[in-house]
């Protein structure tokens, strides 16, 4: 097939830091070449792909200062337009801006929604513009939506083996992602100091987040238990969850999936996690994780948590969450969507029936 990604463009693709959603991207695009497709790749200059790069950015927009991105997404939305016709699928991982520009061409597009849904403001959108193919990240990410939107399938994130599992693991716990209230480093503060273990935070500010930081988070760092390392790129984050007893995921949002879930599984590192979002859909309780209520319940899972067969949670990801099980899975979306769109033609061209005399 002759695909397109649509990337967002704050991040590269892969990202060099922080992003979860040019991560997946990446993940998807690489290993749709690998499976003999002829893929292009709609992402800032400075990714790196073996696709067909079309550069809609010098550069990812965060980390070159550019804080308003909607009109840099609003030209590579035309770039894709003028090429519509090199495709036999379109791929959005952008959350708006394209339906109505793409409405006419529904029958080959498709958008992986990456976030929250359960916020109102955007309903009108995706009810309005009911047609247009949508894929979810997690069945728990879907429940918010109007109930006349299209959904062709829930694909669930997978990612390549990073080839850092570890057995023994270590006795720090890890909170590592994005400092902002839905993600919750204070319950993870908290857990540490009641449970009386180390925590290690690796976690990037963004700028709308650098008050809740300054006057919410940064008083609490001032601990001895408490280890505050910043934004860390690939390599130092799978150190992290290779070393971990567990990572801390006290999630206060309906989370759509929440891709470091997996990151931690990929090393055997099991979850301690909020009972939110996507949590009891992505891990196993009593398996892969602990998932809890409380901050009693989380405290006493900090020592339970080691407890946990660290090759069973590995075995977890290897059987739902490679990218091979995602690729092969965006292969039958695409597919179906295809199918749909031949038989609408087929029976758009059959002659009319002969009217009875």
């Amino acid at each position: 097939m002759r695909i397109a990604q649509v990337a967002p463009l704050a991040e590269s693709v892969p990202p060099k830091l922080y992003g979860g959603t040019e991560r997946v991207v990446s993940w998807l695009t690489e290993k749709l070449v690998e499976r003999g497709h002829d893929v292009s790749l709609f992402a800032s200059g400075d990714s790196i792909t073996s696709a067909n790069l079309i550069a809609c950015a010098p550069q990812g927009l965060r980390l070159s200062g550019m804080r308003d991105h909607i009109a840099s997404h609003l030209v590579m939305l035309d770039n894709v337009l003028r090429r519509m016709n090199d495709f036999d699928i379109v791929h959005f991982h952008v959350d708006l801006l394209q339906y109505p520009v793409f409405r006419a061409h529904a029958s080959k597009c498709l958008t992986t929604l990456h976030g929250r849904l359960d916020l109102p403001d955007y309903h009108p959108v995706y009810r309005h513009f009911s047609e247009m193919p949508l894929v979810s990240i997690s069945n728990a990410q879907r429940k918010p939506m109007p109930a006349n939107v299209n959904w062709l399938a829930t694909i669930h994130h997978g990612m390549p083996d990073p080839g850092m599992y570890s057995a023994r693991g270590g006795d720090y716990l890890l909170f590592l992602g994005r400092i902002c209230p839905e993600k919750a480093p204070v319950r993870a503060i908290e857990i540490a100091k009641r449970a009386g273990v180390h925590l290690k935070i690796a976690a990037k500010v963004d700028p709308v987040d650098q008050h809740y930081f300054d006057t919410i988070v940064k008083p609490l760092l001032d601990h001895p238990l408490i280890e505050f390392i910043g934004e860390v790129d690939d390599h130092g984050k799978f150190g992290l969850l290779a070393g971990a007893r567990a990572l801390l995921f006290p999630i206060d949002w309906p989370e759509p999936f929440g891709l470091v879930m997996i990151e931690s599984m990929s090393v055997g590192t099991p979850v301690l996690a909020w009972r939110n979002g996507s949590v009891p859909e992505i891990l196993r309780d009593g398996h892969t994780a602990v998932i809890v209520d409380t901050f009693d319940e989380a405290v006493l899972a900090v020592d339970n948590i080691r407890k946990l067969d660290r090759a069973g949670v590995r075995r977890h990801f290897e059987n739902n969450f490679t990218v091979s099980h995602m690729a092969a899975r965006y292969e039958q979306a695409y597919e179906a969507l295809l199918a749909n769109a031949l038989g609408k033609t087929m029976s758009e061209t059959k002659p009319a029936p002969i009217a009875a005399e």
